[in-house]
This record gives C-alpha cells, structure tokens and sequence, in this order.
C-alpha cells in the first residue's frame, strides 16, 4: 500500500496578521529536533536516567534538590552529630591507636622528625587542631588508658568526628546525584549514621575518619563531573568538578595508601569513559585528545601535585632531629638541625682517625662500649648505634708485620688505603681493637657467623685476629679517586678478616638489655653483600695539611628526599607481617567475625564492632548483585532483551559502579601478607551499602537503629552489665571480655570508695564481759573463706580481662627494647609472680598490726580491774591461761621464770619449726595458707 500520489496534504491556517508561517515541521517527527532522540540516543539518555524532552536548566552536577529536600538535610546532619559527638570527652585516656597519632601530633609540634608508614595530611589536620586549642606537644601519649593531662583531647577528637558527621551527607548527595529517589538516599544515610563500626572508628584520634571521608567526597564529586560531562562538556562547571575530583584523588591518597583503591576505582571508570568516546564515530580525534589530556592534567598530575604538597609541608614542619632519623640516609639525615657536620678530610691512610657507617640498615656507626658480652669470649662488645659519640672513632693502623703499628705510621710517608691494604682499626676510647674469632655471637648464634669483639689493652700491639682486608667495592662517578682508593663519603667498601675470611657484617637484629638495643654486629662468612658495605663518614689525619681536600654530604633537594621516605615507607609497610591480638583476615571481614578492643579501664569497655543487620545486608546485596548479574547476562544470550529496558540499564550501571569499587577495595587485600585489621574494610561501606537500600523498608532501618543501640556501650565505653554484654555476642568469635563490666548496673553509680587499710573485719573478739575473762581476738573462719572466694574470683576477673587487653597497632619506627628469647626467658612471669607475693606479704603485713593493736587494747581493758589481783596472786594462777600469758605483755612479765620453764620443751631442735602460740600467729598461719592457694606458683618458689 502506498501513502503517496492521490493524497492531498492539509495546508496549514495562515497565521495572525504580523506574523509569519511557523517553520514546516515532518509528519514523522512531530517534535522540534532539539528535543527528538533517535532511538539510539534515547536508549543512551535512558542508561542515564533520563527523559526525552528534558529542556530545564541543568544543575550543578546534575543535583537538583528541592527546598524540602535541604531541610531533610539538616535533620540529617543534626541526627549525626547527636550519634558521633555524644560523650566525645570519654573515656579521658589513650584509646587505641592514639598512642600513635597523638604521639605524631606532638612531634609535629615540637618540629622533631619522625617516620610513619601513612601519608601525613590526616596527622596534618590532627595537629592543627591540637595546635590551635594550644596543645604544647609534652604528654607522651605512651599507653593505652594513660589519662590525658594538658592535651585539648576533645579538640583533637573533634576533627575526626566532625568528617565523621560530614560524611553522611555526602552519601546522601550522591545518591540523589545519580538520580536515585530521595528515601532511598535517607535510607543510605542513615545505615551510615548507625553503623556502630564508623561511629566507633570516628570518634578517636585516628586517620580512618578521615579517610572516609575523602574517599565520600571523591565519589560524589567524580559522579557530580559525570552528570556534568554527560550534560556538556568543557563548560566551567565541567572543569570544575574534574579539579576537584583530582584534588580529592590526592587528599584520600595522602591520608592513607589504602585510597591507591579509590585511585583505581575512578582510574578504571575513566578508562571506560574514554573507551566509549573512542568508539563514539561522532567524536572526533582532536575532541578525543581534548578528552584525554583533561583527565591526564586532572586526575593524574593534580593528584600527585597535591600528594607531594603534603610532604613538602611535613619536611618543612619537621626540620630537626628526632627519633626517626635513624631510618633514612645519611644525606637525609644531614638537612635535619643537631645532625649538621663540619667539612672532613676527604683522603683515607694509615694514622687516620675515622667513623664508619654501615651503608644498608641505616643502623649507624660502627660502635664499642666498655661492656662486655655476657656469653662466647665475654669480651668488649662491638655495636651498631645510631647517634654520633665518641665511641664511634677509630684509629687506622697498618696491619702487617714489620712494626709496631701504633707507630710505624708517623715514620713513613702518607699511605693511602687502596683495595688489598690490611689494617687494624683501634677503638680510641679504649685502646682495643677491632677483632674476630671462632666464637658464635651471641644472638645470631649460627656456624657461618663469628663474633666480632674488641680485644687488647693499652701498648698491646695486637694478634692477627685483629687483621682486615679492605675491599673497594663502589666510588662516587663525579670522584674518579674514590674508586682507587677509599675517599670519605665516596667510596664504599668492605671489611674480610684476614683469618677467618668472613666479612664485617650488620643486620636488622637488636641485642638485647645488656648491649642496650643496639644492632648486632658479627663476621658473615656468607655475608650478603649490601649488608657487609661500610663507607667512611668522617676522617683526621695530623699528616694532611689544612688545605687538603675535604668533602661533606651533598645536601638532597626535596624529590630526593621524597622518594627516599617512598621507599622506607613502602619497605616498611610491606614488612608489618607479625601478628596482632586483634588483627583478622580479608576473608572474615564480610562475615564480621570479630572486631578489635580499642579500650579497657573502670569496667568500661570500647570494642570497634560494625552494626549486624547493615553489614550483612551489604554482603547480601553484593552477593545478590553478582547473582542477578550473572542471571541477565544468561538471559541476554537466550535473546532476551532486558537491557533495552530503562530502569534495568540504569540500576546496571550503579549498581556496576559500586560493585567495582567494593571489589577494588577488598580483594587486593588477599594480595597482602602484612597487619591488617577490620577498619581496613571501612571505605567499602561507601561504595556497597548505596547499592543495598533499593526496596528496603523503613522497618530495616528501626532494625538497624535497634542493632546500634544495643551495641552502643561498645562504642561509647558507657556503663554495661556481664549478662547484657554475654547476651549481645551473637558470634562466639566476638571476643570483647565480658568480664570487664560489673555483674549490675548499681554499680557504676555508686560513690568511689577511700582507699582504706585492710580491715580487721575477719576477726572477732571473745570475752571481756563484766566480771568474765579477759577479751581475745580469735579469726572468723567462716568470713576468712568468704574473702578468699573473693580474693580467688578476682584474680579469675582479672585473667579474663588481661585475655581482651587492649593494645595498639605496631610501629615499626618506635625506639623500643628488642629482648633476646634466650637471655630473657620468662621473665614477666617471675616477675608478676613476684609482685604478687609481695602484694600478699604487704596484705598479711598490715592486717597483723591491726590484729595486735586489737588484742593490745583488750588486755588493757582487762589488766585494769584485776591490776591488784594481778600483784598478789599465785603462780599457779599467773599459768592458768596460755592465751592470756602470750597476749598480753604486762602479765607475762609478772610470771615467774620457773613456770616459763614448766612450759618450754627442753628438747626442741634449734631449727624446729614454730607452731601457733596465739591469735596473732594463728593469724598468720592462715594468711600464708590463704597465699599459697592463690599463688602457688609464689610459694612453690
């Protein structure tokens, strides 16, 4: 059938006077091309979530909110910050990882170098925060529960709980970014708001919270720079928000390395983008590189600009020495103030005065001390330390035998060390030398390894363990001499002892107490090689004249340092492998099998633990993603075509979005074989729970309020019975201690009581009535039972809570003792077990001049009506009571010797022992029967 040829078209009415025809529009396309989408187009806009024919003017980043929409906002926010403010100023102690982010606070403050293996803006901000509230930089931060004194520690608290709070809106702006409906953004929000773990997590002085929320901010401005780019791109608004993406890139990336995830979830999504434009025919090339180069300048270069920035403000903060120093270079370690050195000598020879450095550790100089090895040659010891001292200088000997080699130098003409020379080098402070034998060291106690001491005396010339081969191995390409012969701070070389052919030798191990934790120094006969290079940091030599040529460190420029505090970082990092009290695996975290104990004091406890119903929702809707994923794809190749409906591609599309960025966010962990921990899963709550709220009902949200609320003393350390905190464990691998909090809730309430001396109470007096017998102290067996039941459960409490004790995440750069297992053996033991016995001896101490106080004051109540009869009576009645004779010091010197004697055997060995002759040694009988039940251990020692 045809539509043409005997069809007349309707001429259209002719228009008003004034006014001209309108502009013939097609029968097919009824609409003005400006708002007509082919069918191509229209499924595009429909993937986006939109509409045809939608003509408005675009908001910023495509949200477009209504006025009761920011309403709804500040309620939000004002919901937060009751949940994440309330009670910030307890506990008033060290939580957690506090111990080492406040400790950074005040290194920053007192401008002392520190290394740390995260990127410094989360401590920037922590700092400034203390620093503005005029925290002076002198509490220690040293334990966890130490109570603060002089640190504005809610301050400091407030910066994480402030990006805490302000996270929440964000998610609920993103959401509403990407078009979703208004009570699916609430009901992310307030997942957000009452997840316990995130609201534990921000209200401490920790980098989590800030983490969070750069990582919040840049998904919601990488969706706001998407909206705008699908809109129109390279507008101003367009710019805008791919800069500010790029900017949040580097802040979440300076926070922590974990944000690398974040980095490749918004590098991978890019990658997509421009693979769409590359396919896009209407696109051409010159708009496609428009397109690249954008991105490359925005979320490439501004990223790392903005990460370096912050290393750039953490050098220039910490310009002089601290604890750190130790970890870098010996260039690094020259810019810093108290580390500067004079110019030195730059040739090497015999008679020089030196110090050595070991090239690889960073340990420090090449060391000796007037004390001795405790085991092998007890001799001097040898050491690595790393601060300079005059221990650390050596005199240069020639090592042969043709003379004295104290001497022979000054009568020869200057010979400078070159590769072959043999040497001794001679401890100035003690006048020993450098020596090796065949003893095992004594930590690194393996056949390939020698002991390395320092041997001699005052005129001793020495034996030929004494004796070292120098071999040059390196120089520096700008001093063509240094790789003839040894030149200070340019020539690297090693140490072979001429007996034994083992190499002078250092590692990362730490002697124990008796060689003060400084690093072990042995003769490697399989010696790697970057751990057996020495270079020569400083050298004098009274032959050389003053205008000899002298060297010094060649100062660093900043990327030189940069990427050196990179590599220590990174080392370091990948090194945290030792396992922690509280550290978990990937694989348990979707599962919340356990938390970490943040904080034990006062029956108070603080446990990170994430709220149940939102975690395992969210694991449920990643399965369930995956699962109806996987179902459409099987259906798409049956020739179903549930993409070409608009809501699928639209829910496909986010919902792709936030899985990605959840699996780059966890399965790298897998890859990891160092400390990780719970919060370590935090960011993905970002980027998974959004893709959960779909459908949800308001009744999961009065679920998961009710699910926070009844884990909210963990969070907030408030007050909790034993039976509520048995009752909340729904898993059995929760391992928080219940017997932490008191068996009632009375009991939190209730006034401190006084420290008070041990009472008496255990005892009762018999007699002393009008005309009866005199009174006497006698024990209540029946209350003595009761308090060592007591006694016994406390201990048992005390267990239980040492089992949950709280303590920090390992740092590696902490000057800490390193103790030797064999030396140290189980020396806390023995000395708990001490402590405990002297805590009985000091109880049973003052409970027995109570006791004889006591019975002192009763016998003066009853000497005094019977002083006369007393005086006058007879022998026979001064012996009739032996608990009145022993009790009393007034009656037993009014009976006569010769009865004294009726009553002591005459044939007691000297060393018999003694049994109970009274109340007051009857006391002390039970008490130390009462100690040896309790402390066995004690008494069998």
């Amino acid at each position: 059938m045809s539509f043409s040829g005997n069809v007349r078209a309707r001429r259209p009415a002719s228009p008003p006077p004034g006014f001209s025809h309108p502009p013939p529009t097609s029968q097919r396309f009824p609409h003005p091309r400006e708002d007509h989408l082919d069918a191509d187009e229209r499924r595009a806009a429909a993937s986006k979530g939109y509409g045809p024919g939608r003509t408005k003017a675009y908001p910023p980043g495509g949200l477009n909110l209504t006025s009761g929409e920011f309403k709804l906002l500040f309620v939000i926010v004002v919901i937060a910050s009751a949940v994440r403010l309330f009670r910030l100023s307890k506990p008033n102690s060290v939580v957690f990882d506090e111990v080492h982010f406040g400790k950074f606070a005040s290194k920053y403050i007192k401008t002392q170098y520190y290394v740390d293996v995260h990127p410094p803006l989360a401590k920037l901000l922590l700092t400034l925060a203390a620093f503005v509230f005029g925290y002076d930089g002198n509490f220690d931060f040293k334990d966890i529960g130490k109570v603060y004194e002089n640190v504005p520690y809610v301050a400091m608290r407030m910066l994480p709980a402030g990006l805490g709070v302000a996270t929440i809106p964000l998610a609920y702006l993103t959401l509403r970014a990407l078009d979703c409906r208004a009570t699916t953004a609430l009901l992310a929000s307030l997942f957000i708001t009452f997840e316990n773990g995130l609201v534990t997590q921000s209200r401490h002085i920790l980098l989590d919270s800030p983490l969070v929320f750069f990582t919040a901010l840049t998904v919601f401005l990488w969706v706001g720079f998407c909206n705008e780019d699908k809109h129109k791109p390279f507008t101003a608004s367009w710019w805008t928000w791919l800069t500010l993406s790029g900017l949040s890139l580097g802040a979440v990336l300076s926070c922590k390395w974990v944000g690398l995830f974040t980095v490749a979830t918004i590098g991978l999504n890019t990658v997509y983008q421009l693979w769409v434009l590359l396919g896009d025919l209407r696109v051409p090339p010159k708009l496609f590189l428009r397109h690249f180069i954008a991105r490359a300048i925005c979320l490439i270069a501004v990223p790392i600009l903005f990460y370096m920035s912050m290393f750039a403000i953490h050098f220039a903060i910490l310009q002089n020495s601290g604890d750190g120093d130790g970890f870098m270079s010996s260039e690094f370690q020259h810019t810093l103030g108290g580390r500067g050195m004079a110019d030195t000598f730059a040739d090497v020879a015999l008679g020089s005065k030196v110090t050595l450095r070991h090239v690889n550790t960073q340990g420090g100089y090449l060391h000796s001390h007037p004390h001795n090895y405790p085991t092998g040659s007890k001799q001097q010891q040898i050491t690595l330390y790393p601060h300079r001292d005059h221990n650390n200088d050596w005199l240069v000997l020639n090592g042969t035998q043709d003379g004295d080699p104290a001497v022979d130098w000054l009568d020869r003409p200057l010979q400078y060390l070159t590769s072959g020379t043999r040497i001794k080098l001679r401890h100035a402070s003690t006048e020993k030398h450098l020596h090796s034998h065949d003893h095992r060291p004594p930590v690194s106690d393996v056949d390939f390894q020698n002991e390395v001491s320092a041997y001699g005396m005052k005129g001793f010339i020495g034996d030929a363990n004494d004796d070292w081969i120098v071999e040059i191995t390196d120089g520096d390409k700008r001093d063509k001499e240094s790789y003839k012969r040894v030149r200070t701070l340019r020539t690297t070389f090693r140490l072979r002892h001429a007996l034994q052919g083992c190499y002078l030798f250092s590692h990362k191990v730490k002697l124990p107490d008796w060689g003060y934790e400084q690093q072990e120094v042995t003769c490697n006969k399989n010696a790697v090689k970057d751990n057996s290079l020495w270079f020569i940091e400083t050298a004098s030599n009274s032959k050389l004249p003053d205008d000899a040529p002298k060297v010094n460190y060649r100062v660093p420029g900043f990327l030189s340092k940069f990427w050196e505090l990179q590599r220590v970082m990174w080392t370091t990092n990948a090194g945290l492998t030792d396992r922690h009290s509280y550290d978990s695996r990937p694989d348990s975290w979707p599962r919340l099998r356990r938390g970490i104990n943040f904080w034990v004091k006062d029956h108070h406890q603080i446990y990170l633990i994430g709220n149940p119903l939102v975690w395992y929702l969210s694991t449920a809707a990643v399965v369930a993603y995956f699962v109806i994923r996987g179902f459409l794809i099987l259906r798409a190749k049956r020739g179903y075509r549930d993409f070409d409906n608009s809501k699928v591609l639209k829910y496909d599309a986010l919902c792709g979005f936030f899985f990605m960025g959840w699996a780059l966010h966890y399965f790298p962990f897998f890859l990891m074989q160092r400390q990780l921990f719970l919060h370590h899963y935090f960011p993905r709550t970002l980027l998974c729970d959004p893709a959960i709220v779909f459908g949800i009902a308001a009744v999961f949200i009065i679920l998961a309020i009710w699910n926070f609320h009844h884990l909210s003393p963990l969070a907030y350390g408030n007050p909790w019975t034993r039976a509520q905190c048995e009752k909340a464990k729904w898993l059995k691998t929760w391992d928080f201690s219940c017997n932490d909090f008191h068996t009632d809730i009375s009991h939190y309430y209730l006034p401190a009581a006084t420290p008070q001396k041990s009472s008496p109470a255990s005892f009762t007096t018999i007699g002393g009535e009008a005309g009866g017998r005199a009174p006497i102290v006698v024990e209540d067996k029946h209350k003595a039972e009761q308090e060592a039941q007591n006694a016994q459960n406390k201990e048992t409490d005390t267990a239980a809570g040492q089992m949950g004790k709280p303590e920090p995440g390992v740092d590696v750069f902490a000057e800490k003792p390193v103790n030797d297992a064999k030396s140290s053996g189980n020396v806390e033991g023995v000395v708990k077990e001490d402590q405990d016995t002297r805590e009985v001896e000091k109880e049973v101490s003052s409970i027995a001049p109570e006791a004889q106080t006591t019975i002192d004051a009763a016998a003066a109540v009853a000497a005094e009506p019977k002083k006369e009869e007393a005086e006058t009576s007879s022998a026979s009645s001064s012996s009739s009571s032996t608990t009145e004779s022993s009790s009393t010091a007034s009656e037993e010197k009014k009976v006569p010797a010769e009865e004294k004697e009726k009553k002591e055997p005459k044939d007691i060995p000297a060393v018999a022992p003694k049994g109970p002759a009274g109340p007051l040694d009857e006391m002390d009988m039970e008490a130390k029967k009462v100690a040896e039940e309790l402390y066995p251990e004690a008494a069998g020692a």
